[in-house]
């Protein structure tokens, strides 16, 4: 029989090395090897594919596939993230800061599933049976139809979802798993990845939706190797500062849907609800004519959202570089747009401190934003208001020029619909002005030059 292998893992990236050392060739941290061992395998068995027979190739004309319709979870913000419902032997994993409600939102979902009269089973690696119950009562999850387990070791529970034959399952969380076969802590690199690619063979083999709970690291990323992400075919993660009473759920890859969709919840006593319109939410204080405010029709997904973004220049006390902050918006990006405002305006921006704020803990991502940033910055340094009932979109090129956006009319029916009259955009930008858009003033500009006079000359 051969040997059991014994080689050294960094659990920061996963870097192998036959030997011990203090530093890690591949990511350059101290002290982050961990030994680990691989028992011995027979060279003459191979672990099937999904516990499945031995298999043959096949042309994508013979294969026969099986609808598989997406099982509603019954909360709306949460089926629009995963692209519909829940496909059966999915595996979906959900990662986000520590109490940010990750599993008070699972929690509900399987309490929406026991309520159909589907059996559904909670395994947890962190909480006792006892403390779930104590969640799931606040929380009106109670149901003969919801099993808990409080479990680590992956064999004795894959054993067990085989008995219980649940309709879903949520694991949380896979950072708490371990295999018998392997000698590592749970918690470490190889511990992660072999769990996890079990998870998988046993969802797909039984066509059972499961959830994996992960942990982040110090720099927002879901903990443990990257291969996790390849694995699983959701990765959404969970948002938001949880002192405030939202958070946001984005989908970052989805292999049954679109990528990114955007949901929202509000976090009350009795758990998260969804926010059907939260637009609504980051316009709630928007005051009107205030001076380095805009308001910027954003696409998340399908999904069109109405934002604030803020701005203040101030004339900087600080001796060398003035300060350039920006929360909710990249901070690359913004000291881009300050340098184009220099170079094609003639705003002396070098001497001020400037920060800029997306309210309502929104985080933009996408370049449409750009001119509505230009726009709030002017408007604090030239002490001029932006009128409250107009919106602007565009994306800034290096030249000054304004860019198209994509889903323009999407974005201007949103606009119509909260009440705004008029809306500055790209000249580029192709739509249809249908009946639908009449009472809604659109004006086209080709340069920044041309956007400010439109904005501040009127």
């Amino acid at each position: 029989m051969a040997k059991s292998s014994t080689f050294f893992v960094c659990q920061n990236c996963a870097h192998q090395s036959p030997k011990w050392m203090g530093k890690c060739p591949g990511c350059g941290d101290w002290n982050t090897l961990a030994e680990e061992s691989t028992p011995a395998r027979s060279s003459s068995k191979h672990r099937p594919m999904h516990g499945g027979k031995e298999k043959t190739f096949q042309t994508l004309a013979e294969i026969q596939v099986a609808s598989q319709e997406s099982m509603a979870t019954g909360i709306s913000e949460l089926d629009r993230v995963l692209g519909g419902g829940l496909t059966p032997g999915s595996l979906v994993l959900i990662g986000g800061d520590p109490g940010i409600g990750k599993s008070t939102l699972l929690l509900q979902t399987l309490a929406r599933f026991a309520q159909m009269g589907k059996k559904v089973l909670y395994i947890s690696g962190e909480e006792s049976p006892s403390q779930i119950k104590i969640r799931a009562v606040r929380l009106g999850a109670v149901s003969e139809n919801f099993v808990v387990c409080s479990e680590i070791c992956i064999e004795d529970v894959l054993g067990q979802i085989d008995k219980l034959a649940p309709q879903m399952v949520v694991f949380d969380s896979i950072q708490t798993f371990y295999t018998s076969e392997l000698s590592s802590a749970p918690g470490s690199i190889g511990q992660i990845r072999e769990t996890a690619f079990r998870i998988l063979q046993f969802v797909k083999t039984h066509s059972i939706p499961a959830f994996l709970v992960g942990h982040i690291t110090k720099d927002g990323a879901i903990s443990g190797p990257k291969s996790l992400e390849h694995i699983v075919d959701t990765v959404i993660y969970f948002e938001g500062d949880p002192g405030a009473g939202y958070r946001v759920l984005r989908a970052v890859k989805n292999r049954f849907g679109p990528t990114p969709e955007l949901g929202v919840f509000e976090m009350i006593d009795g758990g998260l609800v969804p926010v059907e319109n939260p637009s609504e939410i980051f316009l709630t204080r928007y005051e009107e004519d205030a001076t380095g405010s805009v308001i910027v029709p954003c696409l998340e997904g399908s999904r069109p959202l109405l934002v604030e973004v803020q701005a203040l220049a101030v004339s900087s006390n600080s001796i060398g570089m003035p300060r350039r902050t920006a929360t909710g918006f990249d901070q690359n990006r913004l000291a881009l747009l300050i340098a184009i405002m220099e170079k094609k305006l003639g705003l002396a921006l070098q001497g001020d401190d400037i920060f800029v704020n997306v309210v309502g803990g929104f985080r933009m991502s996408e370049p449409a934003g750009d001119l509505g940033v230009c726009a709030a910055v002017a408007g604090s340094f030239k002490n001029r208001a932006i009128s409250s009932d107009t919106a602007v979109m565009g994306e800034v090129g290096l030249t000054g020029e304004v860019r198209s956006v994509s889903q323009l009319e999407t974005r201007l029916t949103e606009a119509l619909k909260l009440g705004f009259k008029r809306c500055v955009v790209p000249h580029s930008a192709k739509f249809n002005k249908s009946k639908s858009l009449k009472d809604l003033e659109v004006i086209q500009v080709k340069t920044l030059e041309n956007a400010f006079d439109v904005l501040f000359d009127s």
